[in-house]
């Protein structure tokens, strides 16, 4: 970034997280009163979704006291809900007191303020769209970095790049190297940035594509051109990047270097001479050795960080671009090929190049790019191996180092979330992966808890970056695990980043509009022409110590935060501090993911937790139906402690030439009396899995969110049900889907099966067949046998899709108290769903796409 080279930090010196809590020593006085000259309390200016977590913080530099506070409709100014204000935690930052206001239970839309005392919050928003549009409107600052052809300025720059250095061509050779990013205000470009950035462009759109719209053409003039504008922005990413690897042997990493920063320009202005031929910028081969033109030199031991993050990039490009584009996706896969096998041939880290200051990106992790390289060319390539080498690269590198660390060097681990492991959850068990997730994400909250923003994370050099790619970390771990124990501060990840932090601004440039957002944000942009950058995320407070450290820096407009700077850290939002206000391109490209992530669960989840297989449907993350469209269903029978059915059933199936699925409890395959009954199930070719061991409750009848089982005992007691079945010759694999007990279950649980490897599957509702363990001491509740039948042929009936892809469950067995045995009607229906032309698979047959 500009006048980076002019950076002096002393990284000893900084100040240690572990600390945080005693920066502003308490004052002892006389409480006095909780007034706006002497409290503030900090809201999340974007907003709070209905099913969100919502807290607020106030901050007080006095001796106050403070035990309930209230929200206000901002139109009436009615009290529409109070709480109290919880724990004091003190000191912290400008504060000598905090406090967490939460109002999580308060859900209903509308425009609300909060209150404590005579203290008022500005205003903000409760609704389902506060997303709505964020990720989008951040890819405006992608599309005004773009080098080449700028469509903010619609005038192109940089065209003559460049001239090669460092490579096996004499020096000098010119080297195609346009299009691609700014790094920053400056005109640098990176792989080790442009990859990174790209990748999430790329992931955003495989994981959230209904949230982005289509207002952009290629170019990124205005119009449409039938493809999503994030997925634009990934491609002119990828086109560098392939002008960067262009050949199997040769990888460039870098566009020029220091000597940029001797002024401010707008890129197509630039007329800056690198002692090269015309206009020309050098570009940097990545040898694997120190490199530096002039006095200094980085560290480089390899080129595997930066082979890595090509590899991850075109990979995943060319898995999703290959139905749009088979001829480009083919180019991208050679080049993940290549970059993949560079990295192999040359382990270490290939860093960015000083010239005439000793400061630069010092990555010091490359196994972490490896992982994501290996992890998505498996997928690529279905190649097994390729996947073993993934699962390799994560044990080396389980946690991202800085977490739970005091402070880094610019840049050292960086990416600043590891993507990697959540891939290897999608394609194995996710427990292993996912445990690396949570120990980093729980170091971070170690150090979080005592503070009421939560912060754990340093306040170094873009520390706006390091949390939004912590809350990523955060969301995808809870994606994937159902696990609630980190919500609230990934939610409080969000919210710092849109103003619930001491300085109560918005990180994000011009986001929301009527909020306190960066105007005077450290861009030649802005400072020479005063064009928006809209979109951009700024690089965000750093330590009080390094601020003190820098050169050059300047605030021209005065300090508007001055009350709320501390010993601890600053943030300023002035041209002139080009540590705290600068955006930055992959710090807004993560941006893009994050706020793609927030929309995408709140108006686009449609409970796929176990899989995102169009063909199918869910309930709370399981899946309940299988093709619609195709005329083909699945017998399913559950059993616990009843077998009675067991022998007639298997002798129907069999006379009728048919296979169904039973999903069976560890209780019904450790038992003796069962097991004629199992072994002929098993030797006629049935489906056996999983119903839990104990048949459990997972959660409650009514309130379907509360789990009545902790994790430990859902994951024991799912591989005790297991190790039974593994007795008769069924391994976990062969029987991937599971049934969970009392068919009752919420997305929580669906997820954790997910984790271990199993996918959640349930009934399909309209029948009344899974009513055939009732008994007629059960009241209303009891339906005999002809009422059932009657059911699932009403149903066939009367539906148009009548009952394709059905599972159609009952039971193996029932309480003696029902004597109207339902599974005695077995034949009449297999032999009426026969004469419909209903093709009777199992489960796995079913669902398959």
């Amino acid at each position: 970034m500009i006048l980076r080279s002019l950076l002096l930090i002393a990284f000893s010196s900084l100040v240690q997280m572990g600390a945080l809590g005693a920066v502003a020593a308490r004052m002892h006085m006389p409480l006095i009163s909780l007034t706006s000259d002497v409290a503030w309390v900090r809201i999340n200016q974007l907003g709070y979704t209905p099913s969100g977590i919502k807290v607020a913080v106030l901050g007080a530099k006095a001796d106050v006291s403070i035990t309930t506070f209230a929200l206000h409709d901002a139109a009436t100014h009615k009290q529409v809900y109070e709480a109290t204000a919880g724990k004091n935690f003190g000191a912290w930052g400008p504060f000598q007191h905090t406090w967490r206001l939460a109002f999580t239970d308060f859900n209903k839309p509308g425009t609300y303020y909060i209150k404590a005392g005579d203290v008022q919050s500005a205003t903000f928003r409760i609704g389902a769209d506060v997303y709505t549009g964020t990720a989008d409107f951040c890819l405006q600052y992608m599309r005004q970095q773009r080098c080449g052809y700028n469509p903010y300025l619609k005038d192109s720059c940089h065209t003559q790049d460049g001239f090669s250095v460092y490579g096996p061509m004499p020096d000098g050779t010119h080297i195609d190297a346009r299009g691609g990013w700014h790094d920053a205000t400056d005109y640098l470009q990176y792989v080790t940035t442009s990859a990174n950035a790209t990748y999430h462009l790329l992931a955003a759109y495989r994981d959230f594509a209904p949230v982005f719209g289509d207002h952009y053409q290629a170019s990124g003039l205005n119009g449409k051109n039938k493809v999503p504008d994030v997925l634009d922005e990934a491609r002119w990413g990828l086109d560098w990047l392939l002008r960067m690897h262009p050949r199997a042997d040769w990888m460039f990493n870098q566009i020029a270097d220091d000597r940029d920063h001797r002024g401010m320009r707008l890129p197509n202005q630039d007329t800056l001479s690198y002692e090269g031929p015309g206009r020309q910028r050098p570009v940097y081969f990545c040898t694997g050795e120190p490199q530096g033109l002039k006095k200094y030199m980085n560290r480089s031991t390899g080129v595997a960080s930066t082979a890595g993050k090509f590899a991850s990039a075109f990979a995943l490009g060319a898995s999703l671009l290959n139905d749009k584009d088979a001829g480009y996706a083919k180019r991208l896969e050679e080049r993940a090929l290549s970059a993949y096998r560079l990295g192999i041939a040359h382990p270490g880290v290939c860093q960015t190049a000083p010239c005439g200051a000793p400061y630069f990106y010092e990555e010091d992790s490359w196994k972490d790019d490896m992982e994501l390289a290996a992890a998505q060319l498996a997928t690529l390539k279905n190649d097994s191996q390729l996947l073993a080498q993934a699962q390799q690269w994560a044990r080396e590198e389980p946690v991202t180092p800085w977490m739970g660390a005091d402070t880094a060097r610019h840049y050292q681990w960086y990416p600043f979330h590891n993507f990697g492991h959540s891939e290897l959850a999608t394609k194995s068990s996710g427990r292993e992966w996912m445990e690396m997730y949570r120990t980093g994400i729980d170091a971070v909250w170690q150090k979080a808890r005592s503070n009421a923003f939560y912060r754990g994370i340093p306040f170094i050099w873009c520390s706006n970056n390091l949390t939004a790619s912590f809350a990523i970390q955060c969301g995808l771990y809870r994606r994937v695990t159902g696990d609630e124990t980190y919500r609230e501060l990934e939610q409080a990840c969000i919210d710092w980043l849109f103003g619930c932090n001491p300085w109560g601004t918005s990180m994000v440039v011009g986001m929301p509009a009527t909020g306190d957002t960066p105007v005077d944000p450290h861009s030649s942009f802005t400072h020479l022409h005063n064009y928006p950058v809209s979109g951009g995320l700024v690089d965000g407070p750093v330590y009080t110590s390094i601020y003190k450290g820098l050169l050059g820096i300047t605030l021209h407009g005065g300090d508007e935060y001055a009350p709320f700077q501390s010993d601890l850290v600053v943030y300023h939002d002035d041209f002139g501090d080009y540590s705290t206000n600068e955006p930055t391109m992959d710090g807004t490209a993560s941006m893009v993911y994050l706020l793609a992530m927030q929309e995408y669960e709140v108006n686009h989840l449609k409970k796929t937790i176990v899989g995102n297989w169009p063909h199918v449907s869910y309930s709370h993350g399981g899946i309940i139906r299988g093709d619609s469209t195709r005329k083909a269903l699945a017998l399913v029978f559950t059993g616990d402690e009843f077998a009675d059915g067991g022998s007639h059933i298997a002798k129907v199936l069999r006379e009728c030439r048919v296979k169904a699925s039973f999903f069976l409890t560890g209780r019904f395959y450790r038992n003796p009396a069962f097991a004629p009954v199992i072994r002929e199930l098993k030797q006629d070719g049935h489906y056996l899995a999983g119903h839990s061991d104990q048949h459990l409750l997972y959660c409650d009848w009514d309130k379907r969110d509360s789990l009545q089982v902790t994790r430990t005992q859902f994951e024991s007691d799912l591989a005790a049900n297991y190790d039974a079945l593994a007795h008769w010759g069924v391994s976990r694999d062969q029987a991937g889907y599971f049934l969970p007990p009392y068919e009752w279950y919420n997305d929580t649980i669906a997820s954790w099966a997910l984790a271990d490897g199993l996918k959640l599957v349930n009934f399909t509702p309209g029948t009344r067949s899974n009513a055939d363990y009732t008994w007629p001491q059960m009241g209303a509740q009891y339906r005999d046998s002809r009422e059932i039948y009657e059911s699932v042929v009403n149903y066939e009936k009367t539906h148009a899709s009548g009952l394709n892809g059905f599972m159609l469950l009952t039971h193996i067995g029932t309480t003696p108290e029902r004597i109207d045995k339902f599974y005695f009607k077995l034949r009449k229906m297999v032999r009426y769903l026969q004469s419909e032309n209903y093709r009777l698979l199992t489960v796995p047959e079913l669902l398959q796409p």
